[in-house]
């Protein structure tokens, strides 16, 4: 059975940093575009960034373009995102799964736990 599990969540302040990962088993990353999402306090989950199975071809929302960095190991089975400059508008759950592109798609793998961000003014 597949399972994403995520960490590296926490509290930090606005402007700092954090580094998430997301491990897979029961399944390789190797084969599929990967993607990070978010869900912030009374709102959707909204898709923030992925990446190809390649590492090649990535894509970030407007919002976090430049501050965050998608990035993936397919030996370890791993995606990770490298968050800095953290605003408080980037708190919220944060999730990863299989995306069928690179680019704002509906995930298609079953969600984790999540890892919670909260970032304070």
């Amino acid at each position: 059975q597949v399972q994403l599990v995520e960490s590296g969540g926490g509290l930090v302040q606005a402007g700092g940093s954090l580094r998430l990962s997301c491990a897979a088993s029961g399944r390789t990353l190797s084969s599929s575009a990967m993607g990070w999402f978010r869900q912030a306090p009374g709102k959707e989950r909204e898709f923030v960034a992925a990446m190809s199975w390649s590492g090649s071809s990535t894509y970030y929302v407007d919002s976090v373009k430049g501050r965050f960095t998608i990035s993936r190991d397919n030996a370890k089975n791993t995606v990770y995102l490298q968050m800095n400059s953290l605003k408080p508008e980037d708190t919220g759950v944060y999730y990863c799964n299989y995306v069928p592109r690179v680019g704002p798609s509906q995930a298609f793998g079953s969600w984790g736990q999540g890892t919670q961000v909260t970032v304070s003014s």
